[in-house]
C-alpha cells in the first residue's frame, strides 16, 4: 500500500510543477489586463523556474511519461506563449486595434508551431542544439524588453521598435537556427568551476537589476548565438536535415 502511494506522489509531482507554470501564466495575464506589468513579468519568470523543475523530477523520480510531456508542452504554451504574447499587447500594442492583435498573434502562432516541431522532432535533434530558438527563451526576450521599457520609455515605447523586435523574435522561434542548449558541450564539462562562478554571477546581477539583465542576457544569448552560426555556417549546415523517406520506409 505504501509503495502504491509512493508511486502516485512520485508521478503527481512533476505534474504538480507544470500545473505551477500555468497558474503562473494565466495570473501573469490577469495582472497585465490590470496594467500591472512588472507583476506580470514576474510571474512569467517563475513559471520557467517550475518548467525547468518539473523535467528534472521526473527524471530523478522515473515518472517521464507521454502524459507529462503533452502536459508540459501545453503548460508552455500558456504561460510562454499566451500570456507573454497578451502581455506584450497590452502594454505596447493595445491602442493599434486590430493591426495590434494581428502582430500579438503572430508570436502566439509563432510559439504553437515552434512547440509542434519540437514534439514532432524530438527523437532527432540533437541535444546539444535547439532547432529554432525554445519558446522560455522567447518569453524572457519578450519579457525582458517588457521590464527594460520601464527603465528607457521614450525608445522602447517606439512602435517602430517595438512591433519588429517581437516579429523578430516570432520567426527566431521558427527559424532552423540552431541555438546552443549547453547540456552535451565539452567546454561546459572542462569549466565547470568558471561555468559555475559565472552563473552565480549573473544571478546576482538578476537578483538586483532584474529590469535591465533579463534583456541583457537574452540578447547576448542570441547576438552570440547568430554570429557564431553566421562564422561557423559549414558546421551547422545540415545539423537539421533528416532522410524522411528513410525513416518511413
Amino acid at each position: 500500500m505504501n509503495q502504491s502511494n509512493n508511486k502516485k506522489l512520485a508521478f503527481f509531482l512533476p505534474n504538480s510543477f507544470t500545473a505551477l507554470n500555468i497558474g503562473c501564466g494565466f495570473i501573469a495575464i490577469m495582472y497585465s489586463i490590470q496594467g500591472d506589468f512588472y507583476k506580470a513579468c514576474m510571474l512569467i519568470i517563475l513559471g520557467a523556474v517550475f518548467d525547468s523543475v518539473d523535467g528534472r523530477v521526473a527524471r530523478l523520480t522515473g515518472t517521464q511519461s507521454s502524459f507529462g510531456e503533452q502536459f508540459d508542452s501545453l503548460s508552455d504554451l500558456i504561460s510562454f506563449g499566451i500570456a507573454p504574447s497578451l502581455i506584450f499587447y497590452n502594454k505596447f500594442l493595445i491602442d493599434l486595434g486590430r493591426p495590434g492583435m494581428v502582430v500579438a498573434f503572430l508570436y502566439l502562432l509563432c510559439g504553437a508551431l515552434r512547440l509542434a516541431r519540437f514534439n514532432a522532432n524530438i527523437e532527432k535533434v540533437k541535444s546539444d542544439y535547439f532547432q529554432g530558438l525554445p519558446i522560455p527563451g522567447a518569453a524572457a526576450a519578450i519579457i525582458g524588453y517588457i521590464l527594460f521599457s520601464s527603465q528607457i520609455p521614450q525608445i522602447t515605447e517606439n512602435k517602430l521598435i517595438t512591433i519588429p523586435y517581437l516579429l523578430f523574435y516570432s520567426f527566431l522561434m521558427i527559424s532552423n537556427v540552431p541555438f546552443p542548449s549547453f547540456k552535451q558541450s565539452d567546454w561546459v564539462r572542462k569549466h565547470r568551476r568558471k561555468v559555475f562562478f559565472a552563473i552565480v554571477i549573473l544571478a546576482s546581477c538578476l537578483f538586483i537589476y532584474e529590469e535591465l539583465m533579463i534583456f541583457i542576457i537574452v540578447s547576448l544569448y542570441v547576438l552570440i548565438s547568430l554570429i557564431y552560426i553566421l562564422t561557423h555556417r559549414n558546421k551547422f549546415k545540415d545539423i537539421f536535415s533528416w532522410d524522411e523517406t528513410e525513416e518511413n520506409a
